[in-house]
């Protein structure tokens, strides 16, 4: 979808009344839990990255730009060549690009596997495939990048206990990839939920995530 349909979809879902969070659709029809399998808490300050990808960039940087323990979030594009790490290009679909959203976080702060809790909780709804709320396309689809062993065993441990929990009505779709590289998008995607709180597909779409972090997880939740 370009970046004018993504308005478009906006304008008609508040003309008809429809206006939904992307997160919506399977709700988790109980907690999100804490992962069992998680990394430890560092015994001292540092960075590392995470990179995942679930609809809109937009929304997802927005979230993780209000979790305790992030340093700094960047939308961009992940899983396609170099050459096509463009918006209007990623937009077609056909790329094998997904818009992501590149995490460096300090793991005395927040571990790992708690950035994933709230991936899955608040930040996107995993069970949509190819999808998140208005926007289709397997740009938009759910994914985790890893690139370390310890980060792809956590990541799949913990949907393979969400899934045996039965936390959500369906199946967990999210894919667990290795990250070959990531692109940061263009300047006019970057903070865009803070730059433009007034555009309405950030107002039906992705205020709500932030809201729900607020709610769900007062103790990460960061008014930054």
């Amino acid at each position: 979808m370009s970046f004018f349909s993504r308005i478009s979809v906006a304008f008609w879902m508040l003309v008809f009344g429809g206006a939904i969070a992307c997160s919506a659709g399977d709700k988790a029809v109980a907690p999100v839990p804490n992962p069992v399998v998680d990394a430890p808490v560092g015994a001292s300050k540092g960075q590392q990255n995470v990179v995942i990808a679930g609809g809109c960039f937009w929304g997802i940087q927005a979230v993780f730009q209000h979790v305790k323990g992030v340093i700094n979030a960047t939308s961009g594009y992940a899983g396609g060549a170099a050459n096509t790490a463009q918006y209007e290009v990623v937009s077609t679909g056909d790329t094998g690009h997904a818009e992501s959203v590149k995490i460096t976080y300090d793991p005395s702060q927040i571990t790992y596997g708690q950035l994933l809790r709230v991936f899955f909780s608040v930040a996107h709804d995993p069970t949509q495939l190819n999808r998140q709320g208005p926007d289709t396309g397997s740009q938009y689809r759910s994914v985790i990048f890893y690139d370390s062993d310890e980060q792809e065993r956590i990541a799949r441990a913990y949907i393979a206990q969400l899934d045996k929990a039965g936390v959500f009505p369906r199946p967990i779709v999210t894919q667990v990839v290795a990250l070959k590289a990531f692109y940061p998008a263009e300047a006019y995607h970057q903070d865009y939920a803070t730059r433009h709180p007034h555009d309405l597909y950030i107002v039906y779409n992705d205020a709500p995530k932030v809201a729900h972090l607020r709610q769900e997880f007062p103790e990460l939740y960061t008014g930054k």
